[in-house]
């Protein structure tokens, strides 16, 4: 499942995480919220960042037999 959670410290710093998104896909699907939000200060890259999003398996086919 894919979420987007947002936490506002009583400071009224925002912290956005995103889950069960692989590869750059994160950044597209909470880049509105950046937009309303303002100036992004940091930004933490985990794992599944550098994982691809759609993975192809390739098949091979017999040729002969």
């Amino acid at each position: 499942m894919k979420e987007i959670v947002i936490d506002i410290s009583n400071e009224g710093e925002i912290q956005i995480e995103t889950r069960g998104f692989k590869g750059k896909s994160c950044i597209t699907e909470a880049r509105f919220l950046k937009d309303v939000l303002g100036k992004e200060t940091a930004k933490t890259l985990t794992p599944t960042y550098w994982q691809e999003d759609n993975v192809t398996v390739k098949k091979h086919l017999p040729l002969c037999g």
